[in-house]
């Protein structure tokens, strides 16, 4: 736990943070100048290295930041209680709106992170990835019915389709110039998952 950072106000810290996950989203890693990042944050360079020793501990900081806060948020609008799948990818794209509201550039900049290749920071963050998503799948496939799907689906790989599929959608939107229309993310994920239903889901004799 970075204990110098925890101890700032909580209005200072979303700022530090804010600034971190626009920096981030819109330069590469290498690219992204600490300069700036304090200049959003409206604070001094030599601050920010009191805070975080150097850019790699600031990203990957600000990568767990991004799973933790989207883990509270998801289990704050009870995505974790449904043993709907598709209530839970309902509840789960709401979560997911309110975040960007708050933290506007997050997605763009866990986005960008994942695809991200510099060699410092690459094999940590694909090694959380696969903790949080597999934790995340788990979660969702063992709570949900079998019988409510067609006969003989995999449903892990049908998850797994429909999860890489919602990340394509938000990667193709970061390559028009990631900027996340709520309203459109909202009705386009509300019709993917209506496609979705209508595919993998039992018909009724």
């Amino acid at each position: 736990m970075n204990e110098k950072f925890y101890s700032l106000p909580e209005e200072k810290q979303q700022r530090i943070i804010n600034a971190g996950f626009r920096v981030f989203s819109q330069n590469s890693y290498k690219k992204s100048p600490m300069q700036e990042i304090a200049d959003y944050a409206e604070i001094s360079k030599s601050l920010l290295f009191h805070y975080f020793q150097n850019k790699k501990e600031l990203y990957l900081f600000l990568w767990e930041t991004a799973c933790d806060i989207t883990i509270h948020y998801l289990t704050e609008y009870g995505c974790y209680e449904p043993t709907d799948l598709f209530e839970m990818m309902d509840r789960g794209m709401r979560a997911k709106i309110q975040m960007m509201r708050k933290y506007p550039s997050m997605t763009a900049f866990t986005v960008k992170a994942f695809y991200e290749q510099d060699a410092e920071i690459h094999i940590a963050i694909q090694q959380s990835y696969q903790e949080h998503f597999n934790r995340k799948a788990l979660n969702a496939l063992s709570r949900i019915n079998p019988q409510d799907f067609i006969p003989g689906l995999d449903l892990a790989m049908m998850y797994r389709e429909m999860y890489l599929a919602s990340e394509g959608y938000l990667w193709e939107v970061f390559q028009r110039g990631g900027v996340f229309d709520t309203a459109k993310l909202e009705q386009d994920f509300s019709q993917m998952l209506a496609f979705w239903k209508h595919i993998y889901l039992r018909k009724e004799q």
